[in-house]
């Protein structure tokens, strides 16, 4: 249930960072060897932003795919969602990596619109959060939340009904009702929310989706000249 997801939603911002670290340490190292920043023409250079673009296009495909198919339900959809956010934080450092520093004509926009879908992403993670869901990432409805805090209701009754009838009652249980109250508590509060937050989604969608897919438009022109220049008119 929900629950679940809330004490997992920070988890695929850690392994993010973590990748983040190594992949900075790892560019560090070729400094320091190279004694220069890697060139957006080498070997290095190449390799990342390939790397780095392939994850930016699991960012775009993989997850709406998995929302969209109404036959295959391989994982969960939370699951898919945390692949999404990591692939699409990971993806662009590597590929702004990638740039050597440069921002010049085509990449620099391409860097910049790159900038704005990965802020947009992060606006959207909120929004996404801000709608109970289910521990596959299903939307709950109005009726099925109204259902999940009657259900905590009753373990909060139930746990008091514990504490009442043991005085000396133990700090799990006390640990118990805090938890419980506070999901409570955040239910409701999304239970309130629930139509804005539904709207924003919307919104967002309408934003984020067409940036998104300019931005693998402008790529694609970027690598071909990319390989046209540096390799066929040689």
């Amino acid at each position: 249930m929900q629950s679940e997801f809330q004490s997992n939603r920070n988890r695929e911002l850690l392994i993010a960072i973590t990748a983040i670290i190594l992949i900075t340490v790892l560019y560090a190292f070729v400094v320091l060897q190279l004694k220069a920043l890697p060139a957006a023409r080498g070997l290095f250079g190449h390799s990342i932003g390939i790397l780095g673009f392939l994850l930016m296009l699991m960012t775009e495909t993989l997850y709406s795919l998995r929302k969209r198919s109404l036959i295959a339900r391989w994982g969960r959809l939370s699951t898919w969602l945390e692949i999404h956010i990591i692939t699409g934080i990971v993806g662009p450092y590597m590929v702004l990596l990638h740039t050597s520093w440069k921002f010049n004509r085509l990449a620099g926009v391409l860097m910049l619109m790159t900038i704005v879908v990965v802020a947009s992403g992060f606006i959207g993670r909120y929004i996404y959060t801000a709608i109970p869901r289910t521990a596959d990432g299903a939307e709950m409805e109005s009726a099925e939340i109204e259902r999940v805090i009657a259900g905590v209701e009753a373990e909060i009754s139930a746990v008091q009904t514990f504490q009442g009838e043991n005085m000396a009652s133990t700090k799990a249980s006390k640990k118990q009702l805090n938890r419980l109250t506070q999901r409570r508590r955040i239910l409701r509060a999304q239970m309130g929310s629930l139509a804005t937050a539904r709207r924003l989604m919307s919104l967002w969608h309408t934003i984020h989706i067409p940036i998104g897919m300019l931005v693998f438009t402008t790529a694609f022109f970027h690598i071909v000249a990319a390989i046209y220049y540096a390799t066929l008119i040689r």
